[in-house]
């Protein structure tokens, strides 16, 4: 018994979680209200959030990172190094590789800088944000519109025109009207 509890610390503080009530999630595919219960990472590499996590990379398209991999060759990459994948990401070893740094060129004469991060990379990412984003979701303000999903600048523009309309006047002399023009 004891043996197994070191290993499971040890565990724990490899995956950089060290409070074990933050590494649980109660799941019905795996039996809830039984007493079982499914780690964060269990639900992170489960076979349908990588597929899902796939198919939204695959249907996002974009361009090739540091690695020149395109969308179109992830499929047989992960073919080819699904078990490698998946063990150095359970172990903890998985590095994401470095971003490419592109410069896109500004109407206004500038350049905005973008970072791509490689197709694996970003399947990873979206894996890992598809299990975390319910679970924080319900901690955000209704007021919070930045990097939300189906949120975003336009629906604070909205809520600022609602609240406006409502009769709250704290800021004064604002013609929101030119954001509509």
């Amino acid at each position: 018994q004891s043996q197994k509890t070191e290993q499971q610390a040890d565990r724990l503080s490899r995956i950089g979680l060290e409070n074990r009530k933050y590494t649980r999630a109660r799941s019905t595919g795996y039996g809830e209200g039984k007493g079982m219960s499914v780690t964060i990472q269990d639900s992170v590499l489960n076979r349908n959030n990588l597929n899902q996590a796939y198919l939204r990379v695959k249907r996002n398209k974009g361009a090739a990172g540091v690695d020149d991999m395109t969308v179109n060759d992830l499929l047989p990459y992960l073919r080819e190094n699904k078990a490698e994948l998946i063990a150095s990401l359970r172990e903890g070893k998985y590095k994401p590789a470095p971003v490419k740094r592109v410069e896109i060129p500004k109407p206004n004469g500038g350049v905005r800088r973008l970072g791509i991060p490689t197709v694996v990379d970003r399947m990873v990412q979206q894996a890992v944000a598809q299990i975390l984003t319910p679970i924080f979701e319900r901690f955000f303000s209704d007021n919070s519109f930045g990097f939300r999903p189906h949120r975003g600048a336009h629906d604070a523009i909205e809520k600022v025109v609602d609240l406006y309309n409502q009769g709250y006047r704290r800021v004064v002399d604002l013609d929101l009207k030119a954001y509509f023009d």
